[in-house]
Order: C-alpha cells, then sequence, then structure tokens
C-alpha cells in the first residue's frame, strides 16, 4: 500500500513547514504581497497548513472557510492564482519535496482553481 501524501510530505510537522514557507514567499512575491498587507500572518500559516494537512489526507483539521467563501469579493486573477502556484512550488522546493508530490499538492490546488479565481 502507498503511503498517503500526508506522510509523503512529512506528515503535519513537514507539511506547517511547506505552509509556513509558502505564506513568507507570498508576502515577498511582488505580484501578490499587496493582498497579505495587514494579515495575522501567524493565522494564515496556521489555516494554510491545517488546509494542505486535511487536502493531503492527514487528520480532518481545518476549520476555515470555504474556498468561495474565503476569497469572495476578491477579485483575484488569473495571472495572481499562478502566482500563487509558483510561491508553492518555492516552497516546496524549498524544503525538498519530491517530483511527485510537489505534482500531487499541485493538481490539489488547482483543482481550487474555480472557488478562487474572480468569484
Amino acid at each position: 500500500m502507498t503511503d498517503t501524501l500526508y506522510s509523503r510530505l512529512g506528515g503535519t510537522d513537514g507539511i506547517r513547514k511547506i505552509a509556513d514557507t509558502l505564506v513568507d514567499n507570498h508576502t515577498t512575491n511582488a505580484a501578490i504581497s499587496p493582498r497579505f498587507a495587514g494579515t495575522d500572518l501567524t493565522n494564515l500559516k496556521k489555516m494554510a497548513g491545517d488546509l494542505l494537512i486535511t487536502g493531503s489526507g492527514g487528520p480532518e483539521i481545518y476549520s476555515g472557510k470555504d474556498m468561495i467563501s474565503a476569497h469572495k469579493h476578491m477579485n483575484i486573477s488569473g495571472s495572481e492564482f499562478v502566482a500563487v502556484l509558483d510561491d508553492a512550488v518555492a516552497a516546496m522546493n524549498a524544503n525538498s519535496v519530491g517530483q511527485r508530490e510537489k505534482e500531487e499538492v499541485l493538481f490539489m490546488l488547482y483543482s481550487l482553481k474555480d472557488q478562487v479565481i474572480e468569484v
């Protein structure tokens, strides 16, 4: 039997490191950093980690808003969404995530596209 994506990403600790790096990347990415001004980054890192933990087959701990509610009226563009995906790849690279796992995480994130872009 194959290990879950959750376990292949290093479980809760590994995913928290990826989520922390991801949010840090967002705050320095000129294409999207203005969207994070004034944001509680500690909470955002927790929520991003929780979402990745739950979405990767780990414990069902995500208690945040659904993606449409979280992004409604933000008018997020397709290019901003791609910037988020680029930040995710960079975060996974920084945390030595394998190619297969990167592809699976990107698939998971990309599947949320219609719930985030221009909703």
